[in-house]
C-alpha cells in the first residue's frame, strides 16, 4: 500500500467569535487558491489514489474537495481517526481495513508528522517531521500498514507542487 499524507491547506486564523467551534474554521481565500494550484501540480506528478480519507474538520474536508476537483481524486470519506489528537496507531488500524494500493489521507499537524514517524519507526520516537500546510508525503508499505514497516518515498512542499502544474 502507498499512502499519500496531505496536510490541509491554509485556513483562517483562529477566531472564537467567528468560529466558536474550531472544527468549523474554513480555508482562507488564499489557502483555496494555493491548494488549487498545488492540486493541479500534484495531478501532473502522480496518479490519483483509489481512496481518500479525511479528517472531519471543515478545513481538511475543503482541502480534500479541492483535490477531488483539481487533481481528479475520488471524493473523500470522513475518518474520525484523522481528527486532531488521535494516535497514529488508530490511523494505522483503520488503514488495515482497506485493500487499495494507494490511499490518501488529509489531516492536521502535529498528527500527520507523528503518523509519518510511526510508519517509519518500530519504536515510538521523534523524527522531527513537520508537514507545511498543503504539503504531501508519500509512504509505502509491503503488505498491510504497520508501525515501523513504511518507507518514505518522497516529501513535497506546497511550493514545489504549485510549480509542477501545467
Amino acid at each position: 500500500m502507498e499512502l499519500l499524507i496531505v496536510r490541509h491547506a491554509i485556513a483562517f486564523e483562529r477566531d472564537r467569535r467567528r468560529w466558536p467551534e474550531d472544527s468549523e474554521r474554513p480555508l482562507s481565500p488564499a489557502g483555496i487558491r494555493r491548494a488549487r494550484r498545488a492540486a493541479a501540480g500534484l495531478k501532473e506528478l502522480i496518479a490519483a489514489p483509489e481512496r481518500v480519507l479525511t479528517s472531519p474538520l471543515l478545513r481538511a474536508r475543503q482541502t480534500a474537495r479541492v483535490l477531488s476537483e483539481f487533481a481528479g481524486w475520488p471524493q473523500a470519506l470522513h475518518c474520525p481517526e484523522l481528527s486532531p489528537g488521535q494516535a497514529p496507531a488508530a490511523v494505522l488500524r483503520q488503514l488495515r481495513q482497506h485493500r487499495e494500493k494507494r490511499i490518501a489521507l488529509v489531516g492536521h499537524e502535529p498528527g500527520l508528522g507523528l503518523l509519518v514517524a510511526a510508519c517509519l519507526l518500530d519504536e515510538p520516537g521523534h523524527l522531527g517531521i513537520e508537514l507545511k500546510k498543503n504539503a504531501v508525503a508519500c509512504v509505502s508499505f509491503e503488505g498491510a500498514p504497520r508501525a515501523g514497516a513504511g518507507t518514505l518515498r518522497w516529501l513535497a512542499p506546497p511550493r514545489f507542487l504549485r510549480s509542477a502544474r501545467k
